[in-house]
């Protein structure tokens, strides 16, 4: 009774197994069409135009972005429009940040509030900061009641300037005898470069040519035709034969090395008479011996 239960006929039985035959050729179908969609979807098998692409973008960048060169004219951080921004030479998220600062109600009341500008270098701040100029209506308040003066001032007096007026094409100033201020007036120069200046020519003992400038850092060329020196320039000279090491190296000319050398020559050879009784010593070649030479006594 109990094969009777799973006893088939004969053709039930061809019924069946044509049944499982249809179910395995599917399977075969299905799996062989899988196969073929994940060796398509692999990552590793790129098409001829994609490798293509990828190849060239190894070797070409994705985007040239033009160079644009920076200009420089005055302008106010506080009103200054996009394009003028730009063409300062600031890059377009720098620009979106000025004006969302001063959409937040920000005011660049001095010209030392620019530099805190994201991404600014000081570089680029020291070459902007002569053109930035600050509106009245935007410096402080205290500003106003510092400026006023004391007694009344005569109906004909010349009105003064907050900020120096700039020289004109042709003008010149003496770099001798001119101060913070006077160098301010300089284009291309502001308080840095013109505090730097001043400092620089102490440090020499005074200046001998105006090309010296260069030797401080970032100086802009532009702005040595505006300078100029007097016929016999005034410098404070060094005794090379009675200072110290340490005395002798806090000229810009002179280093650690170079003053060793010179004290080793006096306490071999004696007083020296020139400096080309120098030229022997691999510290003095004859052009660092020709740029002391204003400097130096005997």
């Amino acid at each position: 009774m109990r094969g009777q239960l799973f006893y088939l006929n004969k053709s039930d039985r061809r019924i069946l197994l044509a049944l499982l035959a249809v179910i395995g050729v599917a399977l075969v179908v299905i799996f062989i069409a899988g196969g073929d969609d994940r060796t398509d979807a692999s990552p590793l098998a790129l098409s001829a135009p994609i490798a293509d692409s990828l190849a060239v973008a190894d070797h070409e960048p994705y985007y040239a972005q033009p160079t644009v060169e920076a200009e420089r004219f005055p302008f106010d951080p506080n009103t200054a429009d996009s394009t003028q921004l730009l063409r300062l030479g600031l890059q377009s998220w720098q620009v979106r940040n000025v004006y969302k600062y001063r959409a937040a109600g920000g005011i660049y009341r001095r010209k030392e509030d620019f530099a805190r500008l994201y991404g600014l270098t000081a570089g680029q701040y020291r070459e902007l900061e002569p053109y930035i100029t600050i509106g009245a209506d935007y410096r402080p308040a205290a500003d106003l009641f510092a400026s006023r003066p004391t007694t009344a001032a005569p109906a004909d007096s010349t009105p003064t300037h907050r900020y120096p007026v700039k020289l004109e094409a042709g003008q010149t100033i003496d770099l001798a005898t001119a101060d913070t201020t006077q160098l301010q007036s300089v284009p291309g120069i502001g308080p840095y470069f013109a505090r730097r200046i001043v400092e620089y020519g102490r440090r020499l003992g005074g200046y001998v040519s105006v090309d010296q400038l260069t030797e401080i850092d970032d100086f802009p060329q532009e702005s040595l035709s505006y300078l100029t020196l007097g016929s016999t320039p005034e410098v404070s000279r060094l005794n090379i034969n009675m200072l110290s090491v340490d005395q002798l190296k806090r000229h810009p000319y002179i280093n650690f090395y170079m003053a060793r050398a010179i004290v080793n020559y006096r306490r071999l050879h004696g007083t020296i008479s020139d400096l080309d009784d120098l030229h022997l010593l691999p510290e003095f070649p004859p052009e660092v011996i020709e740029r002391l030479r204003p400097y130096v006594t005997y």
